[in-house]
Parts: C-alpha cells; structure tokens; sequence
C-alpha cells in the first residue's frame, strides 16, 4: 500500500546504513537470548541431522548459528534495497500493457516485474554474501572464538570462528610465522569472495534482466 510504501523505505535505508557494531551489540545483548531456546528445539527436534545435533552438556550462546543470524539481518536490508531499485526500474510500458490486456497486481508483479528483475535479485543476493563473508566486528562481538576446526560441523553449539574474524583476533599478538598464516587466511578470503562475484556475474549476465517477460 501507498501508505505505508515511504516509511518502510525509509526505515529500510536506514537499516543498511547502521554500522555493523551496533549489529553486534544489538545481537549480543538482545537477540542471542532468545535465540538460545530454538537452538536448543532445533537440537532437540532436529537432532537426528548430524550437523544440528549438540553434544551433550554443550551450551548454545555465542555460536556460529547466532552469528549467522544476526549477519543475515545485517545484510538483508542491503539486498531489498537493492532488489528494491531493480524492480522499480521495470518497463512502465509493459506494466501497463498487462493491465489493460486485464492482468492484476499480482499478475504484473509475477509475468513482468519478477522476470525483469531475476539479473537483479541474484546480483543482489551476491552482494549481501561478498559482505557476509567478509564481516568481522558484529561477528568477533557474538561468537565465542574456538580454534577447532570440528566446531564447523556443530554450528550451534558455543564456539567458531570466521576467516575475518580470526584475523582480526590474532594479528596483533601473532609471530612473523603466525602473521604470514594470517596473511594466507586474508588471501583465501579474497579468491573466495573473487570467485563468489565471478559466478554472481556469470548469472547475471545469463538471466540477462527483462529478457524473457511474459504476459
């Protein structure tokens, strides 16, 4: 509805402009409590998936699920903005052109709208993972940091740890040979996130946006 239209955009924007701080604050102190209790229901319902299955004993803050969680809130707002301008930009001709011929809302949103933006929702979605990948501050706030390795396969048991924010734990107190590791790690960090917007590309230039719209 038009009513509502400009204050969810505006509190949009100034959702992706919050810095990612504030993100780990607002996780750590309010979201990860009430996080904690559907962890535990995921493990206890779920449990019989091995990778969502807790160790007996095992506490559930400060894990790399609650980081997850709170990372994909912190990018969210990134990708509607940008989805958002996308889909703002569909031909206004065959927009119109599909309710005259007797289409609804929703129809125009589906045969025109969607398939002219496709490029756009995965270039948006991409650039919500190349930053994701690449966080450190909200995630070095949240999680709990562990230097095993097995803790990736049990995401939501206390502990983990990322690529960004394991550089920015032990590089100041690291030796010359811990420092080249870390250097390494900043290494695959970048090939990752290179190939992650190579591949986003490629998509993109083959869903090639407004390609294939019907009515």
């Amino acid at each position: 509805p038009a009513k509502i239209k400009t204050p969810l955009v505006w509190l949009v924007d100034l959702l992706a402009a919050v810095p990612s701080l504030i993100y780990g604050l607002w996780g750590r102190a309010y979201l990860q409590p009430k996080i904690i209790p559907i962890s535990e229901w995921i493990s206890t319902h779920l449990g019989f998936i091995p990778f969502l299955k807790a160790k007996p004993g095992a506490g559930f803050a400060a894990s790399t699920f609650i980081a997850g969680v709170v990372v994909a809130l912190m990018v969210l707002p990134i990708c509607t903005a940008v989805m958002r301008e996308v889909f703002s930009q569909a031909p206004a001709g065959e927009k119109e052109g599909a309710l005259a011929l007797g289409g609804t809302r929703w129809g125009v949103v589906r045969d025109v709208v969607l398939p002219f933006g496709r490029g756009g929702m995965v270039g948006a979605s991409m650039l919500g993972l190349g930053r994701a990948l690449g966080e450190t501050i909200a995630v070095t706030l949240i999680i709990s940091p562990t230097f095993d390795i097995t803790r990736l396969t049990h995401p939501l048991e206390t502990g983990g740890n990322s690529i960004a924010s394991l550089i920015a734990l032990r590089f100041s107190e690291s030796s010359s040979f811990g420092i080249s590791a870390l250097m390494a790690a900043g290494l695959a960090l970048f090939v990752i996130t290179l190939l992650v917007n190579a591949v986003a590309s490629l998509v993109v230039s083959r869903s090639r946006s407004g390609a294939s719209t019907e009515i």
